[in-house]
C-alpha cells in the first residue's frame, strides 16, 4: 500500500436501511476505486469502511447520496481506521 492510503469508518444513521444504500455505497466505491465492506446493523444504522486514497474517501459519501432520493443520511461518525494490506474489492456484508 502507498504511503497516501487511508481507511475510514463511518456509522450512519437516518432513512439508511432499506432503500439501497449497501448497493448504492457498493457501486460509488468501485467508480471510485475504494476497497471495503458496507453492512447494516441491528439498530437501523449501517456501518461501512473503505479504503483508498484520500480525495476519493473525501468523494464517496457525497457520491453515494447523490444517487438517490430515497437516502437520507440523519447524521455519521467517522473514524480513521488501519490500512489493511492486500485487500482487493469492496463488499456488501449480510
Amino acid at each position: 500500500m502507498s504511503a497516501e492510503m487511508q481507511r475510514r469508518r463511518w456509522q450512519f444513521t437516518g432513512t439508511v436501511q432499506g432503500v439501497g444504500f449497501r448497493y448504492r455505497a457498493q457501486y460509488a466505491a468501485s467508480l471510485l476505486g475504494l476497497t471495503g465492506w458496507v453492512e447494516n446493523n441491528w439498530d437501523g444504522s449501517v456501518t461501512l469502511e473503505a479504503q483508498g486514497t484520500p480525495e476519493n474517501l473525501d468523494r464517496l459519501v457525497p457520491t453515494i447520496t447523490k444517487t438517490s432520493q430515497w437516502i437520507h443520511i440523519e447524521s455519521f461518525r467517522c473514524t480513521p481506521q488501519p490500512v489493511i494490506a492486500n485487500e482487493r474489492s469492496f463488499r456488501v456484508r449480510y
